[in-house]
Parts: C-alpha cells; structure tokens; sequence
C-alpha cells in the first residue's frame, strides 16, 4: 500500500508541477500586464509543435529544437504579442474587458494557425525532453523558476518598478518608468513558461490543436486560487490538486457512484477550476464587455435582402454542397444566443457551447426513450421539451453573473462551459450509443433545410422581441451602464438572469437542430474551444447585430467545408486581436474608411437655409418670425458645422454655454410642474412652497398614487465600513420635502460613501435608513427607485446607444408612469426636445447632464439624490440648473445635493452638513455654516 501511495504521489507530482509551471506564468503576466491570458495554453501547444517539427520532421538534436523553441520562440511570441496586440490596446485606454477579447482572439488565431500547418489529427510522438520518468527534474524546474521570481520581484530594481507598474502604470511611467520595458518582460517570462509547460506535457497526452491548449486552460484554476498574485499559493495549490488527483484513483466505489468518482478524479482540476471561479473572491471589476464592443451597428442598406437570397440558395444545392449547408442555420442560432447575452445584456458568457450540447444530447435522449422518468418522443417534440429544459439550466452562468463582472465572469461561464463538457459529454453512461435522427416528413436534407429556415425565423423574432421595447430598452441600459439602470428602477439582477436563460435557450434549440442535422450527438462539436471560437466570432462580427451572427456562421461553416480547416479560426482570430482598434466590427472599420477616403463634396444648405436664401434673393428683408425661425436651436442636428465630425471628436468639444433657458430656445411651460416649467422658461418659481402638485407626481389623470406623499428621507446612526476602515460614524440625515439639503466636505469624508447608502448601491454596515415610516435599510437600488428615490451620478450616468428620448423613456417605465406624455413633459422641461431622436452618445457633456436629470425626473421622484450636478458645467448651465433644481424644490421634491460648489451650494441650499472624517460635525443654514468653514479656510 505504501508503495502504491508513493507512486500515486510521484505521478500527482508530476501533472502538480506542470499546473504550477501554468501557474507561475499566468500570475506574472497578469502582475506584469493586468492581462488574464487566455492564449497561454494556445502558446504552450504551439511551441509543443515547433519542438515536435523541429526533432521529429527536421531531425535536429533535442537540445537544439528545445533551445530554439523555449529560448528563441516562446519568449519571441510574447514580446510580438505584447507589442502588437496588447501594447497599443493599453495606449487606447482599453479596458480590462477589451484585453480579454484580445486574448481571446489569439487564442483562436492560434489554434486555427496550428490546425492549417500541422492538421487536426492528433500525434503521439511528441519527444520527451525530460528522458527520465521521475518527476523531480519538473518539480524542481517549477521551485527553481519560482523562487528566481520571487527573488526578482522582492529584491531587484526590476521588482519594484514591476510592483509600481502593477500599483498604477500612469503614475509609474510620470515617475519615469518603462512601463513598456515592463510589460514585454512578463509576457515575454510568461510565454517561456507556457512554452516549457507545452513541451514537458506533449509526450503524455494527445498533441493536437484543441486538446492540449484546452488541458492547459483548465489548470488556470492555481492562479485563480493565488488570486492572481501569489506565486507560493499557486505552487502549492498545483502539487496538492495533482497529487489529490493521482490519489483518487486507487478508489473503486461500486454502483452509481463509481462512474461519477472516475469522473471526478481525472477532472479534479476542471472541479478546482469551478470552486476557485464560483466560490473564492473574485478578481476583475470592470465591465465584461465594453460598450462599443457591444453597441449596435447600423446595418448597412439592403443587408437583410441579400441575406435572405444568400440562406435561400442552398435549397438549389444538391449532395455534400447541401449536406454542409444545412449545419448554417443551426449554428446562426445557436449564435443568437451569443447576441441576447452578450450584444444586448453586455455580460461576457463563454459557455454557450454547453447549452448547445445539452440541447443536443436532452433531444438525442428524449427522442430514444433514454431520459429518465419519460417515455420515448417524436424528435420535434423532443427538441421543444429539451429547449424547456436546458433554459433553467442558464442559471448556472446567470446566477454567477448578478454579483461577478470582468474577469470572474468570464472564469466563471468559461468554468461551467468546460465542466459540462468533462463530466456529462466526456462521460460514457450518457452519450454511449445514443443517436439522433431527424423529424418525420424531413429527413431530407433539402426538406429538413427547410424546417430548420422556419425555426431560425422563430429565433430572431423571439431575438427582435427582446431587443425592442421596454424589455429591449431595460437591457441596453443594463449593458451601457449598470449603475445607471439600476438607479433609474432596472431590476439588474432579474434582467441579466433573463438574459442567460434566454441565451440557454436559443442555444439549446441550436444544438438540437445542429444533432438533427447531422444526425448523431458529437461531444467535439459542442466542445469548449469552439465556443470560445463563437463568442469571438460574434464580438468581431457584431455582438448586438442578429445579420452579424448569421454571417459569423456562415462563414464558420463555409470556410471550414471549403478549405483547410483552421482558415476560418484562424481569420476570426485575426479580427479579434483587432477588436481594441475596430471595436464596432469589420463593417464599421469599412464604413469610416470609406469616409475618410471619399473626396469632400460641395457643402449644401438645409431646407431652412434654402428658403431664407430664396427670400434674400427676392430682396425682402425678413419678418421677426423669419428671422427666429432662421436661428440655430441649442443641441440640435444644425446647430454647428460639427455633424459630419466623429462622435469622439464632438465629445471633446467644450459644452455649449446655452442654457435650456435661453431665450430662443425655451420650452413651453409644462402645466403639471408649473414652478418647474416657470424656471425652464427663465422665470422664478412662486414665493413660497405651493401646494402640492398631485398630477404631476401621480403621472397625469390615470396615473399612479405616491404612497411616499408627505414623507422624508431619513438615516440613524448609520455606519459603512471598508474592512478596518470606518467610512461613516453614527450618520443621523434628515431630508425633507420642499426643501434642498447639501452636504460638503474635504475628499475623504465620506460624502461619496453616505450617498452611495442612501441611494441602495452599499449596505451600510450597522445604522437605519428610512423612507417615511419604512425602513429601506436593506433595499437595493432599483427598488428605492421605484419607491420614488431617484439619483444621478458625478460621472454621467446616461445610455450611449440609447437616443434621449430612450433615455428618458427608461426612466418613467421603470418609475411605472403609464402616462404617455410624461416623456414629452420632461423633454419640454429640461429643454431636450430638439435633441429627443439624438444618439446620447453624440451630444455634449452639458446636455447629458440635463439628460440625466431628466431620466431621473420622469419617474416623478419624491426624493432626488444629486451627486456633483455640476460637474462639467459651465457657468450659464449651472445658473439655468439651480433655477430648475429651486423649481423642483418648489414643487415638493426633497433634494440632497453632495457638491463642491460653494457658490452653488449657498445659492441653493435650505440646510448645509459639513462632513470630516465620516461624520457630520456641523449643521445649519448656509450662510452661516460656510462663513463658518470660510473663516476655518476648511477646504471641501
């Protein structure tokens, strides 16, 4: 037994020090970088390759090939891909979600290279460049290579600019650093790891292009459990899962339990992977996706007709031309799937192929009699239960999606996408002589093509259905800007679950109809490399663009059955190493190239231009109203000679010094906000508070009942803390009705922390916050919203892809206003209405500012939470908002207002709180209390 114990041991050892080799490379790339490599083990198979062609075909030493390959090559495509691909992301400003995609990309661009030089058969003569079978030489390679990085980082001058790097590579480079220099170091380390991880690997498992970059990828898991950090953590977490997992094979438990132990023991990394993905802290905390990744493109003009004659032309194919063909609709759907979650609901999901194999193997099953507890079905019906049954299933990555963003989500779905494939595809007792065959009356190929054009149509209208409308407005705002949607009412959390059973769903009904095509359950067609290939299909191509995803499977699919397999991995890899340059896809690239490049013409009039031109040339001086008509109107399409500009570039400009109260451009007053509509008109609000404005705050005649008239928000000893630090001490707030509060203080003071508390986005960590007689302690964002909580942001909290009138729009339906012309009184109300069909991501910094407020309106707030208002603003925008904000105070509402603007704040404010060090230390009526802070010269 000892000697048993002793071997399993050598042999944990020995698979330990490879993972930890995996390890110790993706923790210094991601400390030198920031940059999860996905590509690592793409890498490691490539340099296996080269080590292979250089030994077996070419007949060069071992020694030779091993230094040429992990000396010369492997650190080569770190530097070439630090340089070319993540380089210049990093000096774009790219975000951490836009690495991923990039990483990604080579990844893909990788694997399909090596499928096109070396062929997607598998090889088995792999040299050794370890010739002894003891498995100290990789242990000891795995310590030694540790501890020199250890050194390095602790002790050397490299070490600290690498730390200083990691801390903050702006600062770093200002203190003049080469970040660069840094970078191509760590890729470069990471590569040689990845390089000698591919090589000590190659002799002991299948050497092909898909499987050994994914055996690479699972042990990812040491790194997650070093939190990305720690390089001891990594090591040790690999020798004990590899040793735990040599050690599980001397179990032999009899019945049901025997095939699940197997399972378990020859995946423990793939179980580590999802403990250390789904259960530890997560890493990463930016958005998966960024939104331009995301945004949707404009389809280019009679798109959709060729589209619908190009997926009509295979019913005149015939043989092997129409057997291929009838693989494109089936994966057009199941890469809808991809647009639901991904290109509307912005979450990162890199495990849709599993859903599509479950569809597939559920159909499979249910058609053969085999699932149990139902009897055997015909196969359509088969594939509509199986679709019932795999959407539950989308909770395994929705649920992790509510609380992880970034890089957890992607660990996350990527996780769960290689679990299902190791211990349900991968597993005998559920696939071993299944088969699938195709419904009654289709079996055909040109019949079942047929069926299978109806069921794509049924997916994009149910895709359409979830991109229009309310629903549709709800997630493109939960896709731009998370803390915005939750702030105007969203149900997050609800809407991202709705996005991932969705995307399970489309995917499984993909799969289905892709086991039916082909007729037999292919674990390898559902296998985790290749949704990795679809998801960066569908970014590359469109990620919220339903025509992208059916090219992106036409071209898998045509590609792949016209020429040597890997072109088509091979070319979408190279559009996603791109993606940080072309984040709109290949048709926008094309589009503002051909901009560029076209001649300029001969500028041409409006249509107002040209009639006051005919009545100049009539000689008639114009008429008053001529003459206003003749005028540019603020924020709108003819204000400027700036509409032919990039967005970008508009952005830039400073802000308009219109106010929405200028005298050409003022709104008609809005008789249901009547102080309000006065300030918009330029006028001031009624003396004294009025009474109360019932209509306007229950959304017109059939609207809504406040159930919070008449109360206030209030908080009692409310403490937050952050660990050991105490943000608030014994916080006691009142924010009345009718009445503006302000509240300043230093930076550090916890103004930010307070707010944050009152608006639901932090719980605080002992203290009450209520809302009349409620306690709303422990209620999140978008529930106080609908109470009538209403908040806006010091950085801009508005929809890009949305135009103004969406933007507002979200906001009375999620304050359940049913009143259709409360989006057209807000837009009066704030000036908005010659800007209503403009995209937000093209106006001004000032008129986003009103856009924001005006979301927050329309759902007729009763307490509105203003955090830096005027922020960006310049002096004429900010005395036309504190008219409106007096107005709205005016009307009822209570406002608390967290601002740095003295001269705001005391022309504003009924009542100041002075905050320092988390409390509160002075109360009072403005003038006094910032005399009171002038004379201490207390900065704020």
């Amino acid at each position: 037994m000892s000697s048993l114990t002793y071997d399993l041991t050598l042999a944990g050892l020995s698979v330990g020090s490879a993972a930890a080799l995996t390890g110790i490379g993706l923790v210094v790339t991601y400390r030198a970088t920031g940059v999860l490599n996905f590509a690592h083990g793409a890498i490691a198979m490539v340099c296996a390759y080269v080590l292979r062609q250089c030994v077996v075909e070419w007949g060069w030493p071992l020694w030779a090939g091993a230094t040429v390959t992990l000396l010369v090559l492997a650190p080569a495509i770190g530097m070439a891909l630090e340089r070319f691909v993540f380089r210049p992301l990093s000096v774009l400003g790219s975000d951490p979600a836009q690495t991923l995609v990039a990483s990604i990309g080579v990844f893909v661009l990788l694997v399909g290279g090596a499928a096109l030089l070396w062929g997607q058969g598998a090889r088995d003569d792999a040299p050794e460049l370890l010739v002894s079978a003891d498995p100290w030489g990789q242990l000891a390679v795995a310590l030694v290579l540790a501890a020199a990085v250890g050194s390095v980082v602790r002790w050397t001058r490299f070490g600290r600019e690498l730390r200083a790097v990691v801390d903050d590579r702006q600062l770093a480079v200002l203190g003049g650093i080469d970040a660069d220099r840094v970078a191509a170091a760590g890729w470069a380390f990471g590569s040689f790891t990845a390089g000698l991880t591919g090589v000590l690997l190659a002799p002991y498992v299948r050497l092909d292009p898909y499987g050994l970059p994914l055996l690479v990828m699972e042990v990812v898991a040491v790194a997650v459990a070093a939190r990305m950090r720690s390089l001891p953590v990594a090591v040790v977490a690999a020798l004990g899962i590899g040793v735990a997992q040599s050690q599980l094979t001397r179990l032999h438990p009899q019945g049901w339990g025997e095939p699940l132990l197997q399972a378990v023991g020859a995946n423990l990394f793939v179980v580590a992977l999802l403990i250390a993905a789904l259960a530890l802290p997560r890493i990463g905390t930016r958005d998966a996706l960024p939104r331009t990744a995301t945004a949707r493109v404009a389809t280019p003009p009679g798109a959709w007709i060729v589209a619908v004659v190009l997926f009509l032309l295979p019913l005149g194919f015939a043989g092997s031309d129409l057997h291929t063909s009838v693989q494109v609709p089936a994966l057009g759907v199941v890469l809808l799937s991809l647009v639901v979650v991904t290109g509307r609901g912005g979450q990162i999901s890199l495990g849709q192929a599993a859903y599509a194999g479950l569809g597939a193997l559920f159909t499979a099953l249910l058609a053969a009699g085999r699932f149990p507890g139902l009897p055997g079905m015909p196969e359509l019906a088969a594939l509509a239960l199986a679709v019932v049954l795999v959407a539950p299933l989308g909770l395994l990555t929705g649920w992790p999606a509510i609380s992880r963003r970034g890089l957890a989500l992607a660990l996350a779905t990527f996780a769960v996408g290689v679990g299902v494939s190791r211990f349900v595809f991968a597993q005998p007792y559920a696939t071993s002589g299944l088969t699938l065959g195709r419904p009654a009356g289709f079996e055909g190929d040109r019949a079942y093509y047929v069926l299978e054009l109806v069921l794509l149509g049924a997916a994009l209208l149910a895709t359409r259905a979830l991109r229009r409308g309310r629903t549709g407005r709800a997630l493109a705002a939960m896709r731009d800007d998370e803390a915005g949607a939750s702030a105007s009412g969203v149900r997050v959390p609800t809407l991202k679950l709705l996005a991932f059973v969705s995307g399970a769903a489309l995917a499984a009904l993909g799969g289905g109809m892709l086991g039916m095509g082909l007729r037999a359950f292919d674990p390898a067609a559902y296998d985790p490399v290749r949704g990795l290939l679809w998801f960066a299909a569908v970014v590359v191509l469109g990620a919220d663009s339903t025509l992208g995803a059916l090219a992106a499977a036409a071209l898998l699919v045509g590609l792949d059955a016209g020429a040597r397999g890997g072109v088509a991995a091979a070319l979408i890899g190279v559009l996603a190493v791109l993606v940080g340059r072309f984040p709109g896809g290949p048709y926008e690239a094309l589009r503002s190239a051909a901009t560029r490049l076209r001649p300029a013409g001969r500028a041409s009039l409006t249509e107002r231009g040209t009639a006051v031109r005919a009545t100049l040339r009539q000689r008639r001086p114009l008429t008053a109203e001529e003459a206003q008509e003749s005028l540019p109107r603020s924020g709108g399409p003819e204000t400027t000679g700036t509409s032919s500009r990039h967005p970008a570039e508009r952005r830039r400009e400073p802000a308009t010094p219109r106010s929405p109260a200028t005298p050409s451009t003022a709104p008609p007053k809005a008789p249901t906000r009547p102080a309000a509509a006065a300030a918009a008109d330029g006028g001031q609000p009624p003396p004294g508070p009025p009474a109360p404005d019932h209509e306007s705050r229950t959304g017109g005649a059939g609207g809504k009942q406040d159930p919070a008239e008449g109360r206030v928000l209030t908080t009692h000893d409310l403490q937050a803390d952050y660990g050991a630090y105490k943000a608030l001490t014994g916080i006691d707030l009142d924010v009345p009705p009718a009445r503006i509060t302000a509240v300043v203080g230093p930076n550090g003071a916890g103004k930010s922390t307070l707010f944050h508390c009152l608006a639901g986005t932090l719980r605080p960590t002992r203290g009450q916050v209520r809302y009349g007689d409620r306690d709303i302690t422990d209620l999140p964002a978008h529930s106080r919203t609908r109470l009538g909580i209403a908040r806006t942001f010091q950085q801009l909290a508005v929809f890009p892809s949305l135009t103004v009138a969406e933007n507002i729009r979200v906001g009375a339906e999620q304050g359940r206003i049913d009143d259709p012309t409360a989006v057209h009184r807000t837009l009066r109300l704030l000036g908005l209405d010659n800007v209503r069909d403009a995209p937000a991501a093209d106006l001004p910094t000032g008129t986003l500012r009103r856009v924001e407020l005006a979301r927050a309106l329309a759902g007729t707030p009763r307490v509105l939470l203003l955090d830096e208002p005027a922020a960006g603003l310049d002096t004429a925008e900010v005395t036309a908002l504190a008219r409106i904000l007096k107005a709205l105070a005016a009307d009822g509402t209570a406002l608390l207002v967290v601002e740095h603007d003295l001269d705001l704040v005391a022309d504003l404010a009924d009542v100041v709180h002075v905050m320092t060090a988390g409390r509160i230390i002075a109360s009072g009526p403005p003038a006094h209390v910032l005399d009171t802070l002038g004379a201490q010269e207390t900065p704020v």
